[in-house]
């Protein structure tokens, strides 16, 4: 099987609009969350977000074309040049029917949704739909866009899994490489899910924090008095190579990509199971696909979300996974800082587990106050403060509605 390996990041996050600036959120433990601004959420149960701040679209993309895309398209396009010229790669110099694009959506144009419906229903007579709204709101038009841009003409799709999904997309594109079915993959995940709709339908459902005087600590994964996640928007790109291919060019080479699993907890539609029985199974698989023992990671990035039943599930599926190995992990959850960017969660995890081998640091859980009795003490869950320590071998977990986990596991590259 063919080696795997990263050459090119891009980020846009709540902490961070470039993967330096994400990092150095990470190392300084950065909270981005903040009052919505993006609509009046005076009514709204939650009134705070973690927004992307100080992103104009007209600083990357002409106006006319801007207004054809929703924002998660946005974000998708513009975190894809940073790692492709983060990447060094001359698309004249590579097989563009050996290049694709598979990209992590969990709902795709969700603002234009609610904008083009609500516009629509404004109107009497017979309705009168936007010729963009479709092209606008569909997951896939994400890759689609980025395939246009850079000529790729290999596998172009997106994998829609809820939380899990752009997790699950760099596993495909790893596996597409790995096969010799391409040689270059840009992939990743975004999501622009911060409005009236996202908000107002996760808020009915308890699922978010409503800790509107304090929305600076409200994301506190494994906290004894957590009491739901914070919504968060973005995403993260890698451009992944097969390893000749890119010493072949000279690229730098970021880390390697080893190991993919993906399972189903077959549980319940929202809650994962409360034993942790598909997050133990997927890091498992990851593990096992990698050729390693549980005892060669250093690092767990979890998905941990702050909610009450996801926290001690995947903190129990740990202990099962490593058995004593787990008290010389590092475990974190990034979502403290960055909030839940829902189905490009796996995207901004995945680099923020990279950044970790990259510059030697395990990245904080933040706003943790109050140990919570059913979640093991003896586990280093990196609390508040970064921390430095040489990572040779993170797995990185994110878990769906539906019962969905994925999990990637990433190396230091070796020759």
């Amino acid at each position: 099987m063919r080696r795997v390996v990263i050459t090119g990041i891009g980020a846009l996050t709540p902490i961070g609009n470039t993967y330096p600036e994400y990092v150095e959120g990470l190392k300084n433990g950065v909270s981005g969350a903040g009052p919505i601004t993006r609509f009046d959420a005076t009514l709204f149960r939650t009134k705070f977000a973690c927004e992307v701040k100080n992103f104009k679209v007209e600083d990357f993309l002409h106006r006319r074309e801007a207004r054809r895309m929703d924002p998660f398209s946005h974000f998708a396009v513009v975190i894809a040049e940073e790692a492709m010229q983060h990447s060094g790669l001359d698309i004249e110099k590579i097989d563009l029917d050996r290049a694709g694009v598979i990209w992590g959506s969990g709902i795709g144009g969700f603002e234009t949704i609610e904008h083009d419906i609500e516009e629509a229903a404004l109107r009497t007579g017979t309705p009168a739909y936007s010729p963009f709204l479709i092209p606008k709101l569909i997951a896939d038009i994400a890759p689609g866009l980025i395939s246009i841009k850079y000529g790729f003409r290999g596998a172009n799709f997106t994998t829609v899994s809820a939380c899990a999904s752009s997790t699950n997309s760099i596993s495909s594109a790893y596996d597409y490489i790995k096969l010799n079915r391409s040689d270059v993959m840009i992939t990743g995940g975004s999501e622009a899910s911060v409005t009236k709709a996202g908000i107002g339908s996760f808020g009915s459902m308890k699922a978010l924090s409503p800790r509107n005087d304090d929305y600076k600590i409200a994301s506190r994964p494994f906290d004894k008095d957590r009491d739901g996640f914070v919504l968060g928007e973005g995403g993260g790109c890698l451009v992944l190579e097969e390893l000749e291919h890119a010493k072949a060019r000279g690229a730098n080479i970021i880390a390697e990509i080893v190991g993919v699993g993906a399972t189903a907890d077959a549980y319940h539609m929202t809650a994962p199971h409360p034993e942790g029985l598909g997050a133990r199974n997927v890091m498992k698989m990851a593990i096992r696909d990698a050729g390693l023992n549980p005892t060669d990671i250093d690092y767990v990035n979890v998905h941990g979300t702050s909610t009450p039943l996801g926290d001690i599930a995947e903190t129990k599926a740990i202990g099962q996974v490593f058995g004593d190995h787990a008290y010389n992990l590092n475990i974190s959850s990034t979502k403290s800082m960055t909030g839940h960017l829902l189905g490009a969660a796996g995207a901004v995890e995945a680099i923020a587990s990279i950044a970790a081998i990259q510059h030697n640091f395990i990245p904080p859980t933040i706003n943790h106050h109050t140990h919570d009795p059913e979640i093991d003490s003896k586990l280093n869950l990196t609390l508040n403060e970064a921390q430095e320590r040489k990572i040779n071998t993170v797995i990185s977990n994110t878990f769906g509605f539906g019962g969905h986990n994925a999990s990637i596991v990433i190396k230091r590259f070796e020759s």
